[in-house]
């Protein structure tokens, strides 16, 4: 194993809550002097059959844990996928059949080895222990947290303060993830910041049990495509991993170089001294890394990933005869924007000339006929993040390069 010191540099990248840090140092230096890995868990509720890059943040930080020796626990909740995580809702989710736990389950296994070792992982289903419990032993679990304490966590709160309805079966979803952490023993369990809570029930159970607390890694939430709200396929600000190599790569290259930053630290494997450069290269530093090519290069990694590097190659290519040399004029109009935050696309292609209302814009938009960069824009609630530079198309003709004025 790596030494501690850089084990820890490379467990803290990206992370958003390490707790507790001193307790995760501890058990990372027991693992060195021992020789013995510790159990990294993240668990997956089954909900949709395909994965975005927002749900490879978890699955990257699991693969360094990987790349550092430790045992990975990757947990497919097909029991709880069938209470329906309330985590965000302010109403009761509907739950899953078994059917459909079973057929999105068998697809995030042939997915998350894109990323992680098949060899080195161990896959889990929470049924295998939930599935064998008596209703005297669910009682047993109940028995471990108050309602008080229950309500305590924001949605809940918020829907109870609010009079909003919650089912019984939704306080049972924070205790059964918390108890797999006690079936699986884990050391350290990574989730997202929304599922703060859920990870510390987990640390109380272990206690309950006589087991040693987990240390919770908490990660963010990935931007999607406008660089402002949380990655999702209903908002269509995604990159699903499954999509056409031409897709993932021109979607790449329309985000914001900012943004492009935050997607390197999550997603991609290059190092922290490329990653300093890079960010560098954003602040406008001479000797950091161009953007663009930064861009470019983040754009092959995440193709290569998923559908190898000849796709990779190939999309880089297209890409270039496609924006570049074929439908994007040599010379077009430019217009510069103040802008400190993220523009509505609607209105971005009215004060470019491209529209004559944010009317005619949405109609544009829902047509399919907006691209920025050359990625199609597919919903009409899409925000531009500022950036350097960017081009905008209205139909096949109208290109107008937007310069943003920062």
């Amino acid at each position: 194993m790596k030494p501690l010191a850089e084990q820890m540099e490379t467990i803290r990248r990206g992370a958003v809550e390490i707790l507790v840090e001193t307790e995760l140092e501890e058990k990372l230096a027991r693992a060195i002097a021992t020789g013995k890995p510790l159990k990294i868990k993240a668990g997956f509720d089954p909900t949709a059959p395909d994965l975005h890059l927002g749900h490879t943040v978890l699955i990257q930080k699991m693969k360094q844990f990987q790349e550092l020796g430790h045992e990975i626990l990757f947990l497919i909740g097909d029991f709880t996928g069938m209470i329906g995580d309330p985590t965000g809702k302010s109403e009761t989710r509907k739950p899953l059949t078994r059917e459909q736990v079973a057929a999105n389950a068998a697809t995030y296994r042939e997915q998350i080895f894109k990323i992680l070792d098949p060899q080195r992982t161990k896959v889990v289903f929470n049924s295998h222990w939930m599935g064998k419990m008596s209703a005297s032993d669910l009682i047993g679990l109940a028995a471990q947290y108050t309602v008080a304490r229950m309500l305590e966590r924001d949605d809940f709160h918020k829907r109870f303060s609010g009079q909003q309805p919650i089912s019984i079966h939704e306080f049972l979803y924070p205790l059964v993830q918390g108890y797999d952490s006690v079936a699986l023993e884990a050391d350290v369990e990574l989730g997202g910041t929304d599922q703060k809570f859920n990870l510390l029930v987990g640390r109380e159970l272990q206690k309950n049990y006589g087991q040693r607390p987990q240390t919770i890694l908490t990660m963010p939430l990935l931007e999607g495509l406008d660089g402002v709200n949380k990655m999702s396929k209903s908002l269509k600000n995604y990159i699903g991993i499954t999509e056409p190599p031409k897709e993932i790569y021109g979607k790449v290259m329309s985000i914001s170089d900012q943004l492009m930053v935050r997607y390197y630290e999550l997603l991609s494997d290059v190092g922290l001294a490329d990653l300093a450069a890079i960010r560098a290269g954003v602040e406008g530093d001479p000797q950091g890394r161009h953007p663009m090519e930064s861009k470019k290069a983040l754009a092959s990694e995440l193709v290569a990933r998923f559908h190898g590097e000849e796709a990779a190659v190939a999309a880089a290519q297209e890409f270039v005869l496609q924006f570049k040399n074929k439908e994007i004029p040599d010379e077009i109009p430019e217009i510069s924007i103040p802008a400190t935050e993220p523009v509505w696309i609607c209105r971005l292609l009215t004060e470019a000339g491209l529209t004559k209302s944010n009317g005619e814009a949405r109609r544009l938009v829902q047509q399919g006929g907006v691209k920025i960069d050359g990625c199609r824009v597919e919903s009409e609630e899409f925000a531009v993040e500022p950036r350097t530079s960017a081009v905008l198309q209205a139909g096949k003709r109208k290109f107008v390069k937007v310069n943003f004025v920062l």
